[in-house]
């Protein structure tokens, strides 16, 4: 396999947080690379990245509505983006045993957009922000909290292992993260750690609701899916008819018959009581004590709601 076909297979292989991460990474070394080439020919850099951050007054938003979501590409310094892209990562792979990739799509990009409407409104309500000159909103880190703390909803006490620490549960190390939060505030930064409570507190109302049987989210997914839909060639490859020989008609209907006697499809209650029953076990036992066949019903039926 060539270099470009090995590159391809892994785009298309790679999972939704690994393509997350990605172009978060893209994006970095591209501004950074351009903010070295300026410095050396002492040109402007500034520029385009004023375009794409994200400002706390509703008169330039209006005028640049695209970085409600452009903000979140954008990365202060090496730790910024290493700290943000590293519990991405963490908290994306428990994500994706219990939901699907779209709806993960849904917690990070809704946690993007209240962690900016929270930094806008928390700029021109609290006293503490008055008299303060431009600032901008950068990073990630609403989106990936949206995304931990979601799935520390979902599974609370479930056993995660860290580097040098035993198992922790997983509502422990959210709830620390958020604390770290609510306690830097004023010491520096304090728009920014607002927006990271925003997303967090997306992510933990979005997986409450999900709970009860509502997805907040679901409009979202229909513009991801419309916008998705433009870049696509719109044909639909024709339905293949499988065509059976008279000869292999009994073989086939027995066959089928036993088949369907073997594995009956479920229907949704019993699913949902083999689900519960999982997550039970995770929250007794840890997701390491699921057997393999209990792990891939447990994605099959993260990616079928």
């Amino acid at each position: 396999m060539k270099g470009g076909d090995k590159l391809k297979y892994k785009l298309q292989t790679a999972t939704v947080v690994e393509k997350l991460i990605a172009i978060n990474v893209f994006v970095f070394v591209l501004f950074f690379l351009f903010r070295t080439i300026a410095f050396l020919f002492q040109l402007p850099s500034d520029f385009l990245m004023q375009w794409l951050v994200f400002p706390k007054e509703p008169g330039e938003f209006i005028f640049q509505p695209w970085s409600i979501i452009t903000y979140s590409f954008l990365h202060g310094g090496i730790w910024h983006i290493i700290s943000n892209m590293l519990i991405l990562y963490f908290s994306g792979i428990y994500f994706l045993n219990y939901f699907s990739p779209k709806r993960l799509l849904n917690f990070y990009f809704l946690g993007v957009i209240m962690g900016a409407l929270i930094y806008m409104l928390s700029y021109n309500l609290f006293p503490a922000f008055q008299g303060t000159g431009r600032s901008y909103l950068i990073g990630a880190s609403a989106g990936v909290m949206a995304v931990l703390v979601g799935i520390a909803t979902q599974v609370p006490n479930m056993r995660v292992r860290l580097i040098l620490i035993g198992g922790v549960k997983f509502w422990y190390i959210a709830a620390f993260l958020v604390a770290l939060d609510v306690i830097q505030i004023p010491m520096g930064n304090p728009g920014g750690h607002l927006a990271h409570l925003g997303g967090a507190a997306l992510g933990y109302f979005y997986t409450k609701q999900l709970q009860k049987g509502n997805d907040i989210g679901a409009w979202f997914e229909r513009i991801m899916d419309s916008f998705a839909s433009l870049f696509s060639s719109g044909k639909r490859k024709p339905k293949m008819k499988t065509v059976y020989r008279k000869s292999n008609r009994k073989k086939s209907a027995s066959q089928g018959s036993a088949t369907s006697a073997s594995s009956p499809k479920m229907n949704k209650t019993e699913k949902q009581k083999r689900v519960d029953a999982i997550l039970d076990k995770i929250s007794k036992s840890g997701y390491d004590s699921l057997s393999k066949s209990e792990k891939d019903f447990l994605f099959k039926a993260g990616k079928e709601d």
